[in-house]
């Protein structure tokens, strides 16, 4: 017993055997204890990669829903476009209606059936020629 201040220190003696135990019993405690947290290391790594790649792919997958969507609506903004025309000119139809009356056998005038008159293929192409000299057409020079 070695007195220290006030207090006294009681030294335990323990036996060489005891103290090697508690040596392999420690040691034994911290591979326990370093293979578990190299356990957990390892599964929140895997953890990490599964949801790396999971994120990935729906982000792959959000890509193609987003084109498709925005083609789609590419197609519905054109066929919007065209349905306004087509009622645009409907309504123009519809109001030209009034306009204009339905016509009846009475209000028609027949007219007789005119002969055409068949110029010969010479004709044609002399008239033409001796427009061609009057309109200057074939001059020569300046």
């Amino acid at each position: 017993m070695k007195p220290y201040g006030n207090k006294l220190n009681f030294k335990k003696k323990v036996s060489f055997d005891s103290k090697k135990n508690f040596e392999k019993i420690s040691i034994i405690n911290i591979k326990l204890i370093h293979q578990i947290f190299d356990t957990i290391n390892i599964s929140l790594l895997v953890l990490i990669f599964i949801l790396f790649f999971l994120s990935f792919d729906s982000q792959r997958k959000w890509s193609n829903t987003y084109n498709s969507l925005s083609k789609t609506r590419a197609i519905n903004n054109n066929l919007i476009d065209y349905i306004s025309k087509i009622e645009e000119f409907y309504i123009g139809e519809l109001e030209s209606l009034n306009n204009y009356r339905k016509t009846k056998p009475e209000d028609l005038i027949y007219l007789d059936k005119i002969a055409e008159k068949q110029e010969s293929l010479f004709k044609k192409n002399l008239s033409s020629f001796i427009e061609g000299f009057s309109d200057s057409k074939y001059q020569r020079g300046y």
